[in-house]
């Protein structure tokens, strides 16, 4: 598979980070407590990363709320310094909500989902690149209140990784600032981890409706998003109920979210990237197989 050089894995063995969306929730009141630790994480074989997390995971887990809910948010800080949490989805003073959370400190808040789109979320600490280049960062889900249509749906977060040296008898390694000031990532990723859909395929079926939530965490990198093979029936931009239709391809600013539709209209392996090839050369590469279609992919 010559999309980002990807070889094409079997679906037989399940990703260690889901693509599939979170159901459709079914309370109003969201208790949602995250941790911040510092862990290790692999973002390719043999590649290991000093991250900064949201519960031990990159991205953060995922969250589904409905227009009118209530997030009632805590934030407890395990790590050895400040760390924060900033919601796009939330509409509240950062003077208030954003602010540093010391070690072994914790904060809460509340806020009512009111926008329905895909959100990002992240540690808002200075410098924000740092902390969301090491990790802090994740997916909000904001149901309308009308459900939509049923669809197979999935959560792609893309990001990118700047890696120094390798250190130590393990060889971890960690951000290298002027790499991210220069827009230079060694690899740019789904759910931060380089081609992991394509060695993972996410299952389909042939005409089926697929929805995709794509957020951009960035902290730099427009993502142009692109099915080969399919064309998006529907791109909604954040809250519009008015979509864009028989899309091609479409930008994803940095920190930003946007719900795409389409169907695969017949059995086979269809690549999902950001068009910016260097970047699905980097890692932003997945595969979508319709219908149980074996075999490789080459375009």
């Amino acid at each position: 598979m010559s999309h980002g050089e990807a070889p094409v894995g079997t679906p037989s063995q399940p990703a260690e980070r889901a693509a599939e969306a979170p159901p459709r929730s079914t309370v109003h009141r969201h208790r949602v407590r995250f941790e911040t630790i510092h862990a290790r994480h692999t973002i390719a074989p043999g590649v290991v990363y000093d991250a900064w997390t949201f519960d031990g995971h990159v991205p953060g887990p995922m969250l589904r709320v409905t227009v009118g809910d209530t997030v009632d948010f805590t934030i407890v800080n395990r790590a050895m310094m400040p760390h924060s949490m900033d919601f796009h989805a939330a509409e509240i003073a950062p003077s208030r909500a954003y602010v540093n959370v010391m070690p072994n400190d914790s904060l809460h808040y509340q806020f009512v989902a009111r926008v329905p789109g895909a959100f990002m979320y992240h540690c808002g600490t200075a410098p924000v690149a740092a902390h969301i280049a090491n990790g802090m960062y994740g997916a909000l889900i904001v149901d309308p209140v009308r459900p939509r249509s049923a669809a197979r749906e999935f959560v792609p977060v893309q990001s990118e990784f700047y890696l120094g040296p390798k250190q130590g008898r393990d060889s971890v390694q960690s951000l290298d600032w002027q790499r991210m000031l220069d827009q230079a990532p060694d690899y740019v990723t789904f759910n931060g981890s380089a081609n992991l859909y394509a060695s993972h395929p996410l299952e389909v079926g042939v005409n089926e409706p697929v929805r995709f939530y794509v957020v951009n965490a960035g902290p730099n990198r427009v993502s142009a998003f692109h099915v080969v093979g399919a064309i998006f029936d529907r791109v909604y931009l954040d809250a519009s109920d008015m979509p864009l239709r028989g899309v091609q391809t479409f930008d994803v600013p940095v920190g930003s979210g946007l719900i795409f539709e389409t169907h695969l209209a017949e059995a086979g392996i269809y690549p999902f990237v950001s068009h910016a090839f260097a970047d699905a050369t980097k890692g932003a590469v997945g595969m979508l197989r319709a219908g149980g279609a074996s075999g490789t992919m080459s375009h």
